[in-house]
């Protein structure tokens, strides 16, 4: 099941107990459905427990209807219908449907009380909302045919400050959000605050496993600067004793070079503790730093005059 479609599902579970705030979802689900007009109503969903709540929420509102199943490829469709002519005429009465409509618009007159809008909302989400995957991206979408009810929606949001944009793909009408903060706020508003709080939990996931992720790649990159470093020092101290110029360094290069031979794989602060005399870790990186740099001198010199390294 989607995240969408979870959304949904628990939207249509919570309980309304306003007839204004069920005649404001039903309003919301009529202005989004396949059709609303004269003729009556036709709400298609692949949900059935969508087309149950719209029965249910018209039901409550004073508007009675069916719902028809069919078919969609190899999935059920369900259709809640208003066709009864009676009803009809309560359902055009109570959206103040006029047949003079050059097209259908957002009625403010119709989402009275401050739960209203919240209703509303959720009856078009559940008509025609979609929403991708919060683990993957942030993106709640709204989508109709009718570009000025598309318009009025985003005012609608708009008015609530969660900041909308529309656009249109392939000649559908799309009202979008895609900050997480504010389809929290969204999904809140319009009763599914569990999903809201399922996208705050995926948030911190994500930013703990970027962090894991970030200090996991700098303590690698740490730990291969640290490789690359003894491997360096032990072939200096190579070099140094096949040129036969170990005997020539200082009694401490020489102690921190059999240091180094004894113990390869030690890091620098370990290493250190294992010197017969007190030697920081700084002191100890600068004596193996100086090894390699007599044993770089000694190359250049040795290739200058001829000698094989």
């Amino acid at each position: 099941m989607s995240f969408a479609q979870d959304v949904k599902n628990e939207i249509v579970q919570k309980r309304v107990n306003r007839t204004c705030c069920a005649q404001s979802v039903s309003y919301g689900i009529a202005c989004f459905s396949k059709y609303f007009g004269e003729e009556g109503l036709i709400m298609q969903t692949e949900s059935q427990a969508v087309a149950q709540y719209a029965k249910k929420i018209f039901h409550y509102a004073g508007i009675s209807g069916e719902i028809v199943v069919g078919q969609r490829g190899n999935s059920p469709l369900y259709e809640f219908r208003v066709e009864d002519p009676e009803q009809i005429a309560i359902m055009l009465d109570m959206f103040q449907y006029s047949p003079e409509q050059a097209s259908l618009r957002v009625n403010p007159a119709l989402v009275r009380c401050s739960n209203c809008v919240g209703a509303f909302l959720s009856g078009a989400f559940v008509c025609c909302g979609t929403m991708t995957d919060p683990q993957k991206e942030y993106n709640l979408e709204f989508l109709s045919n009718r570009h000025n009810l598309a318009k009025d929606l985003e005012g609608v949001l708009a008015e609530h400050e969660f900041r909308p944009h529309r656009t249109v793909r392939k000649g559908v009408n799309v009202v979008y959000i895609k900050s997480s903060e504010q389809i929290e706020d969204l999904l809140t508003f319009m009763g599914a605050g569990n999903a809201a709080m399922q996208i705050m939990d995926y948030k911190v996931i994500k930013e703990l496993r970027n962090k894991t992720n970030r200090l996991t790649n700098c303590e690698t990159a740490n730990m291969d600067k640290t490789a690359v470093a003894m491997v360096q020092a032990i072939k200096a101290i190579h070099y140094l004793q096949e040129q036969g110029a170990f005997e020539a360094l200082t009694p401490a290069l020489q102690q921190t070079a059999m240091l180094r031979l004894k113990w390869p794989h030690l890091p620098l602060a370990k290493l250190a503790l294992e010197s017969p005399e007190p030697i920081s870790k700084s002191g100890l990186s600068h004596r193996l730093r100086k090894l390699q740099q007599i044993a770089e001198d000694l190359r250049q010199r040795n290739e200058n005059v001829g000698v094989k390294p």
